[in-house]
């Protein structure tokens, strides 16, 4: 038995790492940058607060740079600087596919600086999240009934945050696989029109893909409280997945966890209660 850190452990992939985690006997410790509650401590990446006192004890770790941030690096190496002071013997970096394309991204600083840190580490890159479909894209269907993105006709390998969470955990707990990093995929390469038709049998109503351009986006994201680098940064990464860059399948997910990944459909059928009502028409 071991005890883990889950950094962001309310987060969508975090939380399930903590859970499986938890299931498997291990000890988690829940990060948060809040006020820490029952089993929880308090760590923010961004002001460096609470990174001594959360790692103590650890013997690994799982760490995400914190949404809306686009220095992740200057982020990040604080903490793996002081997960090497505490003597943790792994850290497991969700990354993002594509993060490798250029030394020069500060995502990638950050996956390099763990690879020369000296600690155990893994680096996971998965790719879009289907849950996006009912959190970060919700309010288009919400208002529209529409998935509103600047995409085109691309296909996405989607993957599961659960499978994401199965990897991460797999990699915390096991010694099969250190020191590599891995691009995560679903199993199914799908356009958005696809999806929406999947999301429309699932949900029992008609759900429609709208292509739209980044200048149409943007305000959007803006006036969510996205800070402007961000978005930028985002409409950046969605012209990589519109030219075709997020279509590949690898082979990691069931290869680590010995499970098929997830299929959209199988999504669909799961998280159906937590999309919005539908859009008055």
């Amino acid at each position: 038995m071991s005890t883990v850190l889950v950094v962001g452990a309310s987060g969508t992939v975090a939380s399930e790492v903590a859970r499986l985690l938890e299931t498997s006997a291990h000890v988690v410790r829940r990060g948060t940058s809040r006020e820490a509650g029952p089993g929880q401590v308090h760590i923010d990446l961004v002001t460096g607060a609470g990174l001594d006192e959360a790692l103590t004890g650890v013997d690994a770790a799982f760490v995400f740079s914190p949404p809306g941030y686009t220095n992740q690096d200057a982020l990040l190496i604080p903490f793996y600087e002081a997960a090497t002071r505490a003597g943790v013997t792994k850290v497991a970096l969700m990354s993002a596919m594509g993060a490798d394309a250029s030394d020069d991204a500060p995502l990638r600083k950050a996956e390099l600086a763990l690879e020369r840190s000296g600690l155990t580490w893994n680096v996971i890159r998965p790719n879009w999240f289907m849950q996006n479909f009912h959190t970060f894209w919700r309010h288009g269907i919400a208002t529209q009934n529409a998935i509103l993105l600047p995409v085109g006709d691309a296909r996405t390998s989607f993957i599961d945050a659960r499978d994401i969470a199965a990897v991460a955990a797999t990699l915390l707990t096991t010694t099969a696989h250190q020191n590599q990093a891995f691009d995560l995929t679903g199993g199914e390469s799908i356009t958005h029109t696809e999806v929406a038709t999947i999301l429309s049998g699932a949900l029992g109503r008609p759900l429609r893909f709208q292509d739209i351009t980044p200048d149409e986006m943007r305000p959007g994201l803006l006036a969510a409280g996205l800070p402007a680098d961000y978005a930028e940064f985002l409409l950046v990464i969605l012209s990589f997945q519109k030219a075709g860059h997020a279509e590949r399948i690898t082979p990691h997910v069931q290869a680590i966890t010995g499970a098929a990944p997830r299929t959209v459909a199988v999504y669909a059928r799961d998280y159906r209660s937590a999309f919005p009502e539908p859009a008055a028409v």
